[in-house]
């Protein structure tokens, strides 16, 4: 087995350690999620406050491990909702065609033109927001992404010679789907996967920054931007942490990606 590339190193490490961070967080952090623990704002990095304070005297490093929490949970949750229900969607309608192919195929259009924000920001604005509601949400918005993803490589797959012939023994349309055709579109849905986590990373920290994700006072890295933005304004680094943690894990998970995606690839060849 070949070595891991440095690339993809640096990337699970830092993913790695972000999700370590986000499990372990009510033992890590050094105080509670809103406890104020000074009477100065925007306090300065010290011993006692590694990161400073944020725009109301609470410990910005304990923010931001347990808005790395929020932030995760929600996209992993989110991300894993879009691609059960739009993979098997996508592949299903591959494999059936006919009216079902055109049925989903038009309506995952018609969701499709409209803009993921601004569809996710008219349903939340009618609507509780919760964790469970912007899981949800997020979860059934990018599952169109990702239904059109998997139909278009399920297509090809599905006139190959195997699946003709799977079809022939009589084989159902479950084991098409899992047993014939998945296993052989797993290199773009994988790579796809990190893709959409990121994206869901970063609509979950914008509905936070417009006031409709994570709501006070739970923390979220989009929300702790928005509680302390006035802040650069005054040269205050407080905003910008959580800036640097989203583009961090962004950039993490996109190495790890494209190496499983180099390594799936490398093995269906060398299978070949």
């Amino acid at each position: 087995m070949s070595r891991i590339p440095l690339s993809a190193a640096i990337g699970l490490f830092f993913t790695s350690l972000y999700f370590l961070m986000a499990i372990f967080a009510p033992w890590i952090a050094p105080y509670g999620m809103s406890e104020i623990v000074s009477n100065d704002i925007w306090e300065s990095a010290s011993a006692k406050h590694w990161l400073g304070t944020d725009s109301i005297g609470r410990d910005l490093l304990t923010r931001m491990i347990y808005g790395g929490r929020t932030t995760i949970f929600i996209a992993t949750a989110a991300t894993v909702l879009s691609f059960s229900l739009g993979s098997v969607l996508g592949l299903t309608a591959a494999v059936l065609g006919g009216w079902v192919d055109q049925v989903l195929s038009r309506f995952v259009d018609l969701v499709m033109s409209i803009p993921t924000l601004i569809f996710a920001l008219v349903v939340l604005s009618v609507m509780p927001v919760t964790i469970p509601v912007l899981i949800i949400v997020m979860g059934l918005l990018d599952a169109t992404r990702v239904y059109r993803l998997s139909r278009a490589v399920a297509v090809d797959v599905n006139v190959m010679d195997y699946v003709e012939a799977a079809k022939l023994r009589g084989e159902g349309t479950r084991w098409i789907i899992f047993r014939e055709i998945l296993p052989n579109v797993l290199s773009p849905l994988v790579a796809e996967m990190g893709l959409r986590f990121i994206f869901m990373v970063l609509f979950v920290s914008t509905l936070s920054f417009l006031g409709l994700g994570v709501q006070p006072p739970e923390a979220d890295w989009g929300g702790i931007v928005k509680e302390n933005k006035e802040g650069i304004v005054y040269g205050i680094p407080a905003a910008l942490w959580p800036a640097f943690a989203i583009a961090t894990l962004a950039i993490s998970v996109n190495l790890v990606a494209d190496w499983v995606l180099n390594r799936t690839a490398s093995l269906k060849g060398g299978r070949g």
